[in-house]
């Protein structure tokens, strides 16, 4: 006489199958973990190839999604028009900061990208430009000596060749491992927008989520049009140490970019959807002559 094995599944196999009415067991297809994202804005599952196209902005409720600098870039410029500068420069932990050099080697591995921001020129719509824009996946976007450095090299250079600048900024600060070397990069970063303007130079800062701290505090504010994501946190310092240090509790959404549009503090807040024909058009109004 033959015996049933006593046979137990997974836990995971059990996951994976259903009960249907009829009382079969029907097996749950598998979805692959890249082909959808859930959209923090509105809860929903998408397919990534849909938020891919639609400019990593989600169709439903317009959140805008955090993109990669070079992406970002490149997805505006004319096709193989943009050309980068200064790849070579990276950080060093010159301070010994306990714990800095771990930090830089997984965000450079995560990055891919040898600093939080990424530079060169191009051209939008036949219009020639130098660009910048920092990435949120190294370290938080974080200003140190190299951040510093390749912002003022953009600004320097596009004064050189009579080039308006586009700047995309995202970032946590001034990166404290560096110390006070990070908070001259504000000095530093200033007066290389200063004498760009001083030069009858166009520069357009595209503030995006978030942009906080010694970046808001220094080229990030000091464009000639401000302009701003949807949604954008844009502050010096960011709510919870404002509420902690006041002990108050704060407007609701009183640091996002539609805030600060009506109160003056920027020109503009465009979809990103519409940003590369928004630019283009400013440009062109602000084209000089040769």
């Amino acid at each position: 006489m033959l015996r049933r094995a006593n046979f137990k599944p997974s836990r995971n196999a059990l996951e994976n199958i259903d009960v249907a009415a009829s009382g079969d067991f029907v097996e749950q297809p598998q979805v692959p973990d890249q082909l959808c994202v859930k959209c923090p804005g509105c809860g929903k599952m998408i397919f990534s190839d849909d938020v891919k196209k639609n400019s990593h902005v989600c169709a439903e409720c317009g959140y805008h999604f955090k993109i990669p600098a070079r992406s970002r870039l490149l997805s505006l410029c004319d096709e193989d028009s943009f050309t980068e500068w200064d790849t070579a420069l990276y950080s060093k932990d010159f301070l010994h900061f306990p714990g800095y050099a771990v930090k830089l080697k997984s965000s450079r591995l995560n990055s891919r990208e040898n600093e939080a921001v990424v530079s060169g020129c191009g051209k939008i719509e036949q219009s020639p430009c130098a660009l910048f824009a920092m990435d949120s996946r190294f370290m938080m976007g974080s200003m140190g000596s190299v951040v510093g450095e390749k912002v003022t090299r953009v600004f320097e250079r596009a004064t050189e060749r009579r080039l308006p600048v586009i700047g995309f900024t995202l970032s946590g600060g001034a990166r404290m491992q560096e110390g006070t070397v990070s908070l001259m990069q504000m000095a530093k970063t200033s007066g290389a927008v200063k004498r760009h303007s001083d030069a009858g130079l166009l520069y357009i800062t595209v503030l995006t989520n978030p942009t906080t701290g010694g970046v808001t505090a220094s080229f990030a504010m000091e464009g000639d049009i401000l302009l701003s994501e949807p949604g954008a946190l844009i502050a010096f310092a960011g709510p919870r140490v404002i509420e902690q240090t006041m002990r108050q509790k704060l407007p609701k959404g009183f640091q996002s970019a539609e805030f600060l549009l009506e109160k003056g503090f920027l020109d503009g807040v465009v979809p990103r959807t519409e940003m590369r024909a928004v630019l283009s058009q400013l440009l062109k109004l602000h084209e000089q002559e040769d």
